[in-house]
C-alpha cells in the first residue's frame, strides 16, 4: 500500500478552464472534513471542488455539480489504479466558459491529477499501531533502546515516564515482551498505516 510523504499541488489550464489540484494525507473522514472546509474557504469562488478520498478500505468521491461521473470517479480511479491510500485529493476548477463535454471533463480531471501525482513523494505504508506506554524513569535508557525504530510523538516526565509512540505491527510484535517487562502500563490506542 501507498501513499505519499508530504501534501502537494499543482495547477494546470485546459481550455481555459483552470483545475488546482491537491494531495492531502488523511487518517480519518474528520480530517477529511477539515481539509475540505479550508479548500473551499480558500477557493470560495471556484466553480467546483470535486475530490475523492481513500482511507482503509472507505472510498468516497463527489463531482459537486459537475454532470454526474465526470469528475468524481476519475480522481478516485488515479488514486485506485496507484494503490494509494490515507489520501485525500481535491481537484478545483474555475470555468473558463468553454464547455469541455463529458468526455473531456473525465480526461482532464484524469490529467490533472495525474500531473499532480508526478510532483508527489510517493512512500510505502505498512499496518502500525499508536502506543502509550508508562515507566520508572529509571528505565528510560532501556525504553530509548527497545523504542529505536518508533516514532516518538510525545514525552511526559512526572512520577511516571510516559512515551507516546506509533510502530509498525512487525517491530511491535519483535519488542512486546520487553516492553511489557519493563513498563508499569502499556495503552494500545489505535491501528494506523505508517510510512515503512
Amino acid at each position: 500500500m501507498l501513499s505519499i510523504n508530504k501534501n502537494c499541488h499543482n495547477e494546470i489550464i485546459i481550455n481555459k478552464s483552470k483545475f488546482i489540484t491537491y494531495l492531502i494525507k488523511v487518517n480519518d473522514e474528520e480530517s477529511v472534513k477539515q481539509e475540505l472546509d479550508k479548500l473551499k474557504n480558500m477557493y470560495s469562488d471556484a466553480t467546483h471542488h470535486c475530490y475523492a478520498y481513500i482511507i482503509g478500505n472507505i472510498k468516497r468521491f463527489n463531482d459537486d455539480g459537475e454532470p454526474s461521473g465526470t469528475a468524481g470517479i476519475p480522481i478516485l480511479s488515479v488514486l485506485e489504479s496507484n494503490n494509494l491510500n490515507n489520501l485525500l485529493c481535491v481537484v478545483i476548477r474555475y470555468f473558463g466558459g468553454i464547455k469541455l463535454g463529458a468526455g473531456g471533463l473525465v480526461r482532464a480531471y484524469l490529467k490533472s491529477v495525474t500531473a499532480c501525482l508526478k510532483e508527489a513523494s510517493i512512500v510505502k505504508m505498512v499496518e502500525g499501531i499508536k502506543v502509550i506506554i508508562e515507566f520508572n524513569y529509571d528505565q528510560t535508557n532501556k525504553i530509548d533502546y527497545l523504542l529505536k525504530d518508533s516514532q516518538i510523538i510525545n514525552k511526559k516526565f512526572n512520577e511516571f515516564t510516559n512515551y507516546t509512540f506509533i510502530i509498525s505491527n512487525e517491530e511491535y510484535s519483535k519488542i512486546y515482551n520487553e516492553l511489557k517487562n519493563n513498563t508499569n502500563k502499556i495503552n494500545e490506542i489505535e491501528n494506523i498505516l505508517i510510512e515503512s
